[in-house]
């Protein structure tokens, strides 16, 4: 069973929650941002870029003081306000032809520890321990995990009731994506979707993973020096966003790489004969169409790669995973790409236009091959999951993408 608990939110005021929400930091370009910074004095972005208010470019354990100072100063403001009573906060999110209907909640790390919480990304434990000291010194979390479970039929009626009222928020950011917010703090609705996912044998974890990680590397901080611990404790949860499987988006990563490891382009080709049954594409942009299919793009053609299934074998969920292929099969054996998380000799890309864009990177030399693979589905996530096991780096870009400021969680 699922545990998920209300909690009380700090949250922007009706009139300012437009403003405050921010895009995750790196979607930014320093142009965008620093517009941003100039004249939106409501953006979350001034708690977490704390710097620009002394003009100057500051990091580490200053910069995480300076992150929990700006964000005082927003509550003094009046900017935030602090929830009287625990609530969940059901959340729309529109862009384009997806909207996903989910809801706020505080998720719990023992459920993370005893696996009801699955994840299917490695994590690096250097970050892991960055970010925990960053949660414990800030004392809030505002960038909530995205987490799905299987679609239910005792919950979506419940969402869908809530969403029919008068919402707390509602407003459109620039970027053309809906948002609109309703508390939910009548304690029957809050008893009814617990029940809902005391049913649910397992969250999965769609994007957050270091974040999730951190939060339980924190809790266990913690428990360790409380010798009053009770595990009712606001840092043995952490802040999440739960969405049914139907609503998550998955799209699929290229794989670009600088050179042919010093093979000519009819010597990479035979290489590939090993494990693929090779076509080269005449008519224009070439995208694979279902599982175990390739596209690739190499000095001006496109191919097709169809896996040789005779010849690779398939031992386990992960290893039927197409970037697993592509890593076992080319990355790693052929082109000598070991570390794919670290090594610069090959870069990732994403996007309504990513197959265009990787045939440009291509021809302007940037990239001496590309690759497109088929979006990952949802069965494949959980599979890789529920057996404990880990996709490659850049196996998925999934959306809802969540605005940060919105709902916080203080520790």
């Amino acid at each position: 069973m699922a545990i998920i608990k209300p909690f009380k939110a700090i949250r922007p005021t009706a009139d300012k929650a437009a403003f405050v929400a921010s895009r995750s930091y790196e979607e930014y370009s320093k142009a965008e941002l620093k517009s941003v910074l100039e004249y939106n004095p409501f953006s979350f972005l001034h708690i977490i870029n704390p710097g620009f208010k002394f003009h100057k470019t500051i990091s580490g354990k200053e910069r995480f003081k300076l992150v929990h100072n700006r964000y005082l100063e927003f509550l003094e403001d009046d900017v935030f306000q602090k929830e009287e009573q625990d609530s969940f906060y059901l959340y729309e999110i529109a862009k384009g032809n997806l909207t996903t209907l989910g809801f706020f909640c505080a998720c719990s790390v023992l459920d993370y520890q005893n696996d009801v919480i699955k994840k299917h990304e490695d994590t690096i434990q250097r970050r892991e321990k960055l970010f925990a000291d960053y949660l414990n010194t800030v004392g809030f979390n505002a960038e909530p995990v995205l987490m799905t479970y299987a679609d239910d039929g005792s919950i979506s009626p419940i969402l869908e009731q809530e969403a029919a009222k008068r919402p707390d928020y509602d407003f459109t950011t620039p970027d053309k994506v809906g948002h609109k917010l309703w508390k939910v703090r009548d304690i029957k609705i809050i008893e009814r979707l617990q029940r809902g996912f005391s049913k649910i044998n397992a969250l999965y974890i769609a994007d957050g993973h270091h974040r999730s990680a951190s939060s339980c590397l924190l809790a266990e901080e913690k428990q360790s020096k409380n010798n009053a611990h009770t595990g009712d404790e606001a840092y043995n949860f952490f802040m999440a966003y739960l969405i049914p499987e139907s609503d998550i988006k998955i799209y699929e990563f290229n794989r670009m790489v600088k050179d042919l490891n010093g093979y000519s382009k009819e010597e990479f080709l035979i290489q590939l004969d090993t494990y693929f049954r090779i076509e080269k594409k005449e008519d224009g942009l070439y995208k694979p169409t279902k599982k175990h299919h390739f596209s690739m793009y190499l000095d001006g053609d496109f191919y097709s790669l169809y896996l040789r299934k005779k010849v690779y074998q398939f031992t386990d969920a992960l290893s039927e995973l197409d970037t697993q292929i592509l890593y076992k099969a080319i990355l790693d054996p052929i082109l000598g790409i070991t570390d794919l998380r670290n090594d610069k000799r090959i870069a990732y890309g994403y996007g309504k236009h990513n197959v265009l864009k990787m045939k440009d990177s291509v021809d302007n030399g940037e990239f001496a091959v590309g690759f497109s693979l088929v979006p990952i589905n949802m069965d494949e996530i959980k599979s890789i999951a529920d057996a404990g096991l880990v996709m490659p780096p850049k196996s998925t870009y999934i959306e809802p993408k969540l605005r940060s400021g919105l709902t916080i969680y203080e520790f």
